[in-house]
C-alpha cells in the first residue's frame, strides 16, 4: 500500500487524510483494493458508529479512492474490493435516525453506490454489483432505495439479463417497501433464453 494511505488508515490520522488529495491518481491506483479492505475492517469495528474521527477518515479515504478509480478507469480491477466494502454495509443499521440523518454505514453505501453503478454498461462490474444492489432495496432507507432503483433501471436497459435472475427479490422488495413499479416487457436486449424464462423484468423506479 502507498505509504501515506497506510499511515492514514493504520493510525486513523484525520490530520493527514487530506494530504491524500495531493497525490497523483496513478501513484495510488495500485493501493486502492488494499485500502478498501482496510476501510472495511475499520468500518466494521464495534465503536465505528460512535467514533466521529474514524468516520471522517473513512469518508475522506473513500472519496479519494472513488475519485482515483474514476480517473484511472480501474473499476474492473478494484470492483471486487469495492463491492466487498459496499456489501459489508448490509451488516449494519442503514435506517435514518429520527432527524432523517443517514447512519455512518448508509453514508458509506451511498458514496460507493454511484462509483459502482455508474458503470451499468460494464457487464463484469454489474455481475458483481447487482446481487448486492438488490439487497439494499429491503433495508428501510428510502433515499438509498430510490437512488439504487434508478441505477438498476439503467442496468436493465444496458443488459437486462443481469437483473432477470433477481426478479423475485426485486418484487419482494417492492411489496415490502411500497415502492412504485414499472414492468419492462420484451426488452430488445434480452437474450431469447432469458426472455422465455422471464416474461417481464421488474425494475424499481423512484
Amino acid at each position: 500500500m502507498h505509504h501515506l494511505f497506510g499511515l492514514v488508515l493504520a493510525q486513523k490520522d484525520l490530520s493527514r487524510a487530506g494530504d491524500l488529495f495531493s497525490l497523483e491518481d496513478a501513484e495510488i491506483e495500485g493501493s486502492l483494493s488494499e485500502a478498501l479492505e482496510q476501510i472495511r475492517i475499520i468500518s466494521s469495528s464495534e465503536d465505528y458508529q460512535t467514533n466521529d474521527n474514524d468516520q471522517a477518515v473513512v469518508e475522506i479515504c473513500i472519496t479519494r479512492i472513488t475519485t482515483a478509480i474514476r480517473e484511472t478507469a480501474s473499476i474492473e480491477k478494484h470492483g471486487k474490493a469495492l463491492v466487498a466494502l459496499w456489501e459489508s454495509c448490509l451488516e449494519h443499521n442503514l435506517k435514518p435516525s429520527g432527524k432523517d440523518e443517514d447512519t455512518p454505514h448508509a453514508k458509506i453505501a451511498s458514496d460507493i453506490m454511484s462509483c459502482i453503478l455508474q458503470n451499468y454498461n460494464r457487464p463484469p462490474v454489474m455481475a458483481l454489483a447487482v446481487p448486492v444492489a438488490v439487497k439494499f432495496l429491503q433495508r428501510g432507507n428510502k433515499e438509498l432505495c430510490r437512488n439504487m432503483s434508478s441505477y438498476l433501471s439503467l442496468a436493465a436497459i444496458a443488459k437486462a439479463d443481469l437483473l432477470a435472475d433477481h426478479t423475485d427479490t426485486i418484487v419482494k422488495s417492492v411489496l415490502q417497501a411500497d415502492v412504485a413499479v414499472s414492468i419492462i416487457f420484451g426488452n430488445s436486449r434480452l437474450e431469447e433464453g432469458t426472455l422465455n424464462r422471464q416474461r417481464a423484468l421488474f425494475c424499481i423506479l423512484a
